[in-house]
């Protein structure tokens, strides 16, 4: 009955507009092209809902990583190699030969290796000093400030953080004994090569149930142990003194 009804209604509102249309234009026009009609209207498309809608502004800025301050950057490009530095005919060449010598065309590992010879000549003891505690850290500085350069760039490199962790404690390890028996050279060497000593961090555990319940056995236990040892003890000096006291059986 419901849809009957419906069926109904919608014939007689074609028959209304379709009379309205005849009566404006003076043709005569049936329902069924009204209904035809309606059903090609077009219906927006979805590039005309996009254009239509405000666009979001979903960019944002690129975030710039601060520059890192590289340890080369005081090596002046019109400085020999330092295997021509200590050469006196590399300072009378041709203008070309001594730009070809110069850092301009060294690669970073050239580079890398004066500097590291620069470190050296501020702590070593004398010229022909390549083994002593002093270079030893020197050399790891320059090598330390080389992982973190590159690790800079690339911070996903876990090989060379991992080289670097293991330099920079075996640094700490000869600091840490030069810091005790040497310590004017410990503070010459942090002072020259510009190090930050920080102290090694205290034994430090994590205290759980299953740890007191063990310590405060472990203090039962040795209590205990010492307690024994005491009567052990007090019963030996006992015996000792019996043997030792004269013997007054036979004297009268």
């Amino acid at each position: 009955m419901l849809l009957k009804n419906t069926v109904i209604a919608s014939a007689a509102l074609l028959r209304t507009r379709a009379a309205a249309f005849s009566s404006r234009s003076g043709m005569s026009v049936s329902p069924g092209q009204v209904y035809s009609n309606l059903s090609r209207t077009r219906t927006p498309g979805s590039n005309e809902i996009l254009t239509s809608q405000a666009v979001r502004q979903y960019a944002r800025a690129a975030r710039r990583k601060p520059e890192f301050q590289s340890q080369l950057q005081d090596l002046s490009p019109s400085m020999l190699k330092h295997e021509y530095a200590s050469v006196p005919v590399a300072n009378t060449v041709d203008d070309v030969v001594k730009k070809l010598l110069s850092l301009e065309f060294a690669s970073h590992s050239e580079k890398l290796r004066l500097k590291k010879e620069q470190l050296i000549e501020k702590v070593q003891k004398d010229v022909n000093d390549r083994s002593s505690t002093e270079v030893k850290v020197a050399m790891l500085t320059a090598q330390i400030r080389n992982f973190q350069e590159h690790l800079h760039k690339h911070p996903k490199d876990k090989a060379n953080k991992r080289w670097m962790l293991m330099s920079i404690d075996r640094r700490n390890k000869i600091l840490k004994v030069l810091r005790k028996t040497h310590y004017e050279s410990f503070e010459k060497v942090c002072q020259e090569l510009g190090i930050t000593y920080t102290f090694p961090q205290e034994y430090y555990r994590r205290t759980t149930q299953r740890w007191l319940a063990k310590k405060a056995l472990c203090v039962k236990v040795f209590k205990e142990v010492q307690k024994q040892k005491a009567e052990q003890r007090n019963k030996m000096k006992l015996n000792q003194q019996n043997n030792e006291a004269p013997s007054t059986t036979g004297l009268y």
